[in-house]
């Protein structure tokens, strides 16, 4: 086998779980040819995935190569098309030997079919986001429990990821994230500004129902600088900078927020971090996959699926209590994060600090 395409269009943080993937067949086989197949709106992070040879980009947000142009951190896309159509030309053009859908829904499922590629692999009508996406695989990978929302599935995604490449004969018992490292004139303010050490904290999400609220983030700056000796940075993203001035205007002087931040930024601020606390997002597995020490907030998703990576690691949960798993808003009088108390978090980051950085 010599051309491999990986589809999975995004979202952020379910692109960076999938990284694994491509590092696992790199090392399986390092002369062949890996493309990924990812929405425009998520692509920024491939650009630092070494191991990827080409990324093809569905132009499906006109303005994301604006963003990212404006941050002065944009790459050009290697393949990029505005249709469908355009896309599957260019997949058509590439003779791949195996298409993996990684997204399990019908789009990727039918993008991974359209490409021409001799093998179509993705997960079983029990693991697919959308069961008839099985439809359009030559192979489907059962990993074999429950499903996978279900809560008897206690393995992490990116194991489950990694699981559907055993129909390749690929096996990895550790999964790998070679993003680069990258210069970001925020993280270096950033460390000018808190004396090199912070901790970063992230209250925005894209689902409400995962957002811990601003002014416990912001307790918890003040109790980080009293008891720690720590400055917090507060990262933000589109549409969340209220989040984190607001953040910042509760906590004293104890915090400061982030300049606007591309994803290179969010790589370098989360490397440079002490520790960084955050619900469920993307920013958070990034966090995850450069080896930065992480206390999670968890609620409507479960840790175990999608939590911290390391064992040091601590996950703050309410998922047995909560009563809208995977819903984007609660559909409660009052959502399952807010049991979670300030003095909770600090604990959880104090154990988190103390047990010193990611272990090799």
């Amino acid at each position: 086998m010599e051309r491999f395409l990986i589809v999975r269009l995004g979202a952020l943080g379910d692109v960076v779980h999938a990284i694994p993937v491509a590092a696992a067949i790199r090392r399986a086989y390092p002369s062949a040819r890996i493309d990924w197949l990812v929405s425009a709106k998520h692509r920024e992070i491939l650009d630092l995935v070494s191991v990827v040879d080409r990324r093809l980009v569905i132009n499906d947000r006109p303005s994301a190569d604006a963003d990212a142009a404006a941050s002065g951190n944009a790459k050009p896309a290697d393949v990029q098309g505005t249709s469908l159509w355009q896309v599957v030309r260019a997949l058509r053009q590439n003779r791949y030997d195996v298409a993996i859908d990684l997204q399990g829904l019908l789009k990727s499922a039918v993008l991974a079919r359209a490409s021409g590629a001799r093998r179509v692999i993705g997960f079983s009508r029990r693991y697919a986001r959308e069961s008839f996406a099985s439809l359009f695989y030559s192979q489907s990978y059962d990993a074999g429990r429950g499903g996978l929302y279900d809560p008897r599935e206690t393995r992490h995604v990116v194991a489950i990821n990694l699981g559907l490449l055993t129909l390749l004969g690929i096996q990895t018992d550790r999964p790998a994230f070679p993003i680069d490292a990258v210069e970001s004139t925020a993280a270096r303010r950033a460390c000018e500004a808190t004396g090199g050490r912070y901790a970063l904290l992230n209250p925005g999400a894209a689902w409400p129902n995962k957002r811990w609220p601003p002014e416990r983030f912001a307790a918890l700056a003040a109790a980080l600088r009293d008891r720690q000796h720590l400055m917090s940075v507060v990262l933000w993203g589109p549409g969340e900078e209220s989040l984190a001035r607001e953040t910042v205007a509760a906590a004293g002087g104890a915090a400061i927020a982030t300049d606007r931040t591309a994803i290179a930024d969010v790589v370098a601020l989360a490397r440079g971090a002490a520790v960084m606390v955050s619900g469920d997002t993307g920013p958070t597995h990034i966090a995850a996959a450069v080896g930065t020490p992480l206390v999670g907030l968890y609620g409507p998703t479960r840790a175990v699926r999608n939590g911290p990576l390391l064992p040091q690691d601590v996950a703050v949960t309410r998922d047995a209590i909560c009563q809208c798993h995977h819903l984007r808003r609660c559909k409660l009088d009052r959502m399952c994060l807010l049991d979670i108390e300030v003095a909770e978090v600090l604990s959880a980051v104090e154990r988190r600090l103390a047990a010193g950085p990611a272990l090799d």
